[in-house]
């Protein structure tokens, strides 16, 4: 086992674990929630500069680049436009931080007991640990998600007054699926991901631990953490786009910012017909801001899960002595 594996699982306990990921699911979503909402808007505009759309009979698309986006967001909706859906966003990523993490510990435990000649190189183990972690994380917060994308997708004109009328409106109009639409794409994104990312920031860690130069933020958490989640982010960016495509279909499409947003009804047809009408622009629309989102992000999240298991762990020897 490596000595980038053994720093993030620790030897806390498993309350430890759980209240360390929330808290790094819970500040990282803070730092970023406004690059967030940009994002999401960026992901469900269809029209590229040179096509018309019908939105408020404007000639061309509702947002142009990530600044473009940022100061008409201002405009029109105000600095609290910036945080729509932050509610339901910080409770998944306090919910989604806590399972992540837990079901990374157990599942690299569990893998770590495999007996010789069966034993899994150490980053096997990462791999096969973040992969799991993530679909289990994902699934058991996906509700969270589609809410936060539906919220951060309406503009004035709300489509959803409150959490709790989001939630009768889809249990009425769609049903319990309605919840997880787009769960497919999810699942697919995050496996690859979280495998990638995991393998590459417990390779990465020790290097930077080592590394001869001052490194930016001061830690070699935050920069292995940054690296690790742009290489990643960058891989599976197509099946994020499909994902939020996917999470606003339903009886209310037509009444989010984005007015023509076609009607998609799985994975590999939404991928097909992103790629035929808008091109591999279409596909990685919206990858700048989410690369920038990404990197605090990680940062932040494996910055602050470090500290906070340090901390509980420096109290428990305390209270030890």
């Amino acid at each position: 086992m490596s000595e980038g594996v053994a720093q993030l699982k620790h030897e806390g306990s498993r309350r430890q674990v759980v209240v360390a990921g929330a808290v790094a699911g819970l500040v990282s979503r803070f730092v970023i929630a406004p690059l967030d909402v940009i994002k999401i808007r960026l992901q469900l505009q269809v029209h590229s500069l040179s096509d018309p759309t019908s939105y408020r009979g404007l000639n061309g698309p509702v947002y142009k680049g990530t600044l473009g986006t940022l100061k008409q967001i201002l405009h029109e909706e105000g600095l609290t436009g910036l945080w729509k859906g932050n509610i339901p966003a910080e409770l998944l990523y306090l919910t989604y931080g806590a399972v992540q993490f837990s079901a990374y510990t157990n599942i690299s435990h569990m893998l770590d007991t495999i007996p010789a000649p069966y034993t899994l190189p150490s980053s096997a183990t990462s791999f096969l640990s973040g992969a799991a972690a993530g679909a289990a994380a994902t699934t058991a917060t996906y509700p969270l998600d589609l809410l936060r994308t539906r919220f951060a997708a309406q503009g004035n004109d709300r489509v959803y007054t409150s959490i709790a009328a989001s939630v009768r409106s889809i249990a009425q109009h769609e049903g319990p699926m309605g919840f997880f639409r787009g769960l497919g794409a999810g699942v697919s994104q995050i496996v690859p991901y979280m495998g990638l990312f995991f393998a590459s920031y417990e390779s990465l860690k020790p290097i930077m631990a080592n590394s001869p130069l001052p490194l930016p933020l001061g830690s070699s958490d935050a920069v292995a953490g940054i690296v690790a989640s742009v290489l990643s982010k960058t891989a599976v960016y197509p099946l994020d786009t499909t994902r939020k495509r996917l999470q606003v279909q339903g009886p209310s499409r037509k009444r989010y910012v984005h007015r023509n947003i076609p009607t998609y009804t799985g994975v590999l047809m939404t991928l097909r017909h992103i790629w035929k009408h808008e091109g591999r622009r279409g596909m990685y629309r919206g990858l700048t801001v989410s690369l920038l989102k990404a990197a605090p992000a990680s940062a932040v999240t494996m910055w602050t899960y470090e500290r906070a298991m340090g901390i509980m762990l420096a109290l428990d020897e305390k209270v030890e002595e």
